[in-house]
């Protein structure tokens, strides 16, 4: 089998594509020849060395990835749900940049019928998230009034399809006009494009009376200010700071602007919670595989509603094994709509 490793912390030339010797499933493991795999924005900070689950899972070398399909291979021998042959995608805690997966039987999924690889492959992440961030940490009455940020992103964009599915109000903040069209498509009850327009402005505009909700995985550049734009009751959800990190085509960890980016984080203090009657809530996806229920919950419910019809694949852009550094280089941009993954197929 194949599979991209990096084996210390630095720019693209870092993704190593090497030979392995193949899997062997044990008990209620699953060998999975990949079709594809997704690209995270993680996986890049998987490569500055500055993910923390990796630090402190894993270490170095690692390979990165967190969710695939493809066909199952091989089974252990206590597997009971599926068999050689079976299409199927699922998560995992690293290790899904490879022609070949193993994991544990609950971490395996049968690929729904209107998936390609592709699709199902860009899937788990992103909708996993976006899920725990609605409805496992919060609880929003119906017709609630949301912002997201990265609207036109892997995450902002699934939060946006759950949003509507389950009749929140959303607003959707982009970068750039090009992914205006594709958030509009989503259901969304606006969308500001902060660059052409005041994105504060507009957002205290369509919602005068403050959000019940802001999801903001920007960091410094905006938290405070998405904090101001929350009503009495209303939760600041954060999962990610990427204003902090490089957007730049050198691929390098700009350490200079992530300490400027720390030193201008916004700090709340709890009694200013309390008085105002406001939430913040944060969170890091990649350590919810130590709670099962809430992974087995979210999933089993975003399988229903893909079955439902009520929530669709994201929006995928392709590319091939050899040409996973190109891939990492547009999810740092920031230029991106929906989900990039790597197809198997076209290495």
């Amino acid at each position: 089998m194949k599979k991209i490793v990096i084996h210390s912390p630095g720019s693209y030339e870092k993704l190593k594509l090497e030979e392995v010797a193949d899997l062997i499933p044990k008990n209620d493991e699953i060998v999975v020849e990949t079709k594809a795999f997704g690209v995270n924005y993680a996986d890049c900070c998987v490569r500055w060395g500055v993910y923390e689950s990796a630090k402190k899972f894993i270490g170095w070398p690692i390979t990165p990835g967190f969710e695939f399909s493809g066909y199952v291979k091989k089974v252990g021998p206590s597997v009971q749900k599926f068999k050689v042959g079976d299409k199927v995608f699922g998560i995992t805690l690293f290790n899904a940049y490879a022609t070949e997966v193993k994991v544990r039987e609950k971490h395996l999924y049968h690929l729904p019928i209107t998936f390609s690889f592709e699709e199902a492959a860009a899937f788990p992440a992103v909708f996993m998230t976006a899920y725990h961030a609605l409805f496992q940490i919060i609880r929003l009455p119906e017709n609630a009034n949301i912002l997201v940020h990265s609207a036109g992103g892997g995450v902002g964009s699934a939060i946006l399809q759950l949003a509507r599915a389950k009749n929140l109000k959303a607003v959707g903040v982009v970068g750039s006009s090009h992914k205006k069209d594709y958030v509009k498509s989503l259901g969304v009850i606006e969308v500001i494009d902060k660059s052409k327009e005041d994105l504060w402005k507009k957002a205290g505009e369509f919602c005068p009376q403050g959000y019940d909700a802001v999801l903001d995985a920007n960091g410094p550049s905006t938290l405070r200010e998405s904090y101001n734009q929350l009503r009495p009751t209303g939760k600041l959800i954060v999962y990610g700071a990427h204003s902090m990190l490089p957007q730049s085509k050198s691929g390098r960890m700009n350490y200079l602007k992530a300490g400027w980016g720390l030193l201008k984080m916004p700090r709340f203090n709890p009694m200013n919670l309390v008085t105002e009657n406001k939430s913040l809530i944060g969170f890091n996806l990649s350590f919810l595989f130590e709670r099962d229920d809430l992974v087995m919950e979210g999933m089993n419910e975003l399988l229903g509603l893909i079955e439902q019809n009520k929530i669709s694949a994201p929006r995928v852009t392709s590319f091939s094994m050899k040409d996973v550094a190109r891939a990492h280089e547009l999810i740092e941009s920031g230029q991106s709509t929906g989900k990039i993954v790597i197809s198997v197929a076209l290495s």
